[in-house]
């Protein structure tokens, strides 16, 4: 075997927020000094991925999170996220057929009790999107259920001191 036909070593290398990207404007790592991550590019082969909006099964414009990166990385394919999976089950109205829903329903108009929804209101979409909050409840509502919305306010995803914006909206 010669030298050129033995295996090199092979290393996978992820940077979790580090956001390597080709446009110059508001990009930290092209700004700041980075000489052994330049090193490594000048030395080594390297690629990006993209990881956000269809590329990684979240919807068109939606920004990608770790979570969605490490289950999309060996998989060989496009993985629909929760996000596009509950998005679609609200439209297409299966989200009713949803047998742990049917039985809330069912228990609730027979003890006459309310729902007490608690989740995140914002539109980031990283961890709760307040169009899920909002078509449940208007489910529940339909059912003739009582509904009692207790709103987390997410600042992580969200610019600060915008929650009133989204409570108005939902």
């Amino acid at each position: 075997m010669t030298n050129d036909q033995i295996p090199k070593p092979l290393i996978l290398c992820i940077l979790d927020g580090w956001g390597d990207r080709h446009v110059g404007e508001d990009n930290a790592i092209l700004k700041g000094d980075t000489p052994t991550w330049d090193r490594m590019k000048e030395t080594y082969p390297i690629s990006q991925l993209q990881a956000s909006a269809l590329e990684v099964g979240l919807p068109s414009g939606q920004m990608g999170n770790s979570e969605v990166g490490h289950l999309s990385l060996g998989a060989g394919r496009v993985l629909m996220q929760d996000l596009p999976r509950i998005n679609n089950s609200i439209a297409d109205g299966s989200i009713r057929d949803r047998f742990p829903l049917k039985k809330m329903v069912s228990a609730l108009k027979a003890s006459g009790g309310i729902c007490h929804i608690m989740g995140l209101i914002s539109p980031g979409g990283v961890h709760s999107h307040q169009d899920h909050i909002t078509a449940l409840a208007k489910i529940l509502e339909n059912e003739g259920i009582t509904v009692c919305l207790h709103a987390f306010l997410d600042g992580r995803d969200t610019p600060p001191s915008s929650a009133t914006n989204f409570i108005e909206l939902t």
